[in-house]
């Protein structure tokens, strides 16, 4: 059997990423009931959404389903003792230490997996006894490695170093290029952008249509001093360059980002100034 799907006890090993503003009770659970591992995405959620989130999920889906949550958040731990006290049994960690909540994820009995960009931090994630690592290449969307390393090189260098289970992340939107990353070594595939456009993401139906609109040369990996995103390109992302071309410095760029852009472009649908994370993906 393969080994994410006996990991997490699904039928088939995909997994639905946990993106924010984009992956609510609704994707999750829909995912979960399609025999593929669905993920609430933390992320974009103050903790009493969250928890709302797994109670409507938990009475949508009788299948698993898991919790991304990216460390870098300040309620990291009320998010962590929501997660535990809804009886969430798997966990996704991104953006952070693996150490950190690893250990005390798992003595609650929770699987651990860890997103990671480089072979450096899969092998620290291994260290830190997480269950599973994903390995996701710059292709992705939202946040991701300085190192720019894609999808077809990361697979194959981390599945050389590691011996837990691998899941390929970046740039995975079609049966072939699941095929692809698996005779690289991969056990399994996350797939994120191709998600953001189905009927049930909590994205605003004006992004949705956006991303499938989104041509070649679109979009655009950025803002590397503060935490590398790749964006499609728009008016806030012109306004972007021009900062750069003028020497910004970290604050002017944080200036500019302020608080909410993400929530204001991929849930609220302001295409020209909002933020609008996806990936690269190639859909046939």
């Amino acid at each position: 059997m393969n080994r994410i799907a006996k990991l997490f006890n699904i039928q088939y090993p995909i997994i639905q990423a946990g993106m924010i503003w984009n992956s609510g009770w609704k994707l999750a659970s829909a995912s979960s009931n399609a025999g593929i591992l669905g993920l609430i995405g933390a992320g974009s959620m103050y903790p009493d959404v969250l928890r709302e989130h797994i109670q409507k999920c938990k009475k949508a889906t009788s299948n698993p389903f898991g919790v991304n949550v990216p460390m870098l958040y300040p309620n990291i731990e009320e998010i962590m003792n929501i997660i535990v006290d809804e009886g969430v049994k798997i966990v996704f960690t991104s953006a952070g230490n693996p150490k950190t909540w690893t250990s005390w994820l798992k003595d609650k009995g929770i699987t651990v997996v860890h997103v990671v960009s480089s072979v450096k931090f899969a092998l620290k994630a291994q260290e830190a006894g997480v269950d599973a690592i994903v390995a996701e290449g710059f292709e992705a969307g939202g946040h991701n490695g300085r190192d720019e390393t894609t999808t077809l090189t990361l697979i194959p260098m981390v599945k050389e170093q590691i011996k837990i289970p691998l899941i390929a992340a970046g740039g995975i939107a079609t049966g072939k290029a699941m095929l692809a990353t698996m005779v690289l070594g991969a056990d399994a595939v996350q797939i994120g952008s191709r998600f953001v456009a189905s009927e049930e993401s909590s994205a605003h139906q004006d992004f949705k249509q956006k991303v499938v609109d989104t041509k070649e040369g679109d979009t655009q990996l950025t803002l590397k001093e503060l935490a590398p995103v790749r964006l499609i390109k728009n008016n806030f992302y012109n306004e972007l360059q021009e900062l750069y071309s003028n020497g910004a410095t970290k604050d002017q760029l944080k200036e500019l980002l302020g608080r909410a852009r993400a929530k204001r472009g991929m849930f609220e649908g302001d295409l020209e100034d909002g933020e609008l994370e996806i990936g690269q993906v190639y859909q046939d």
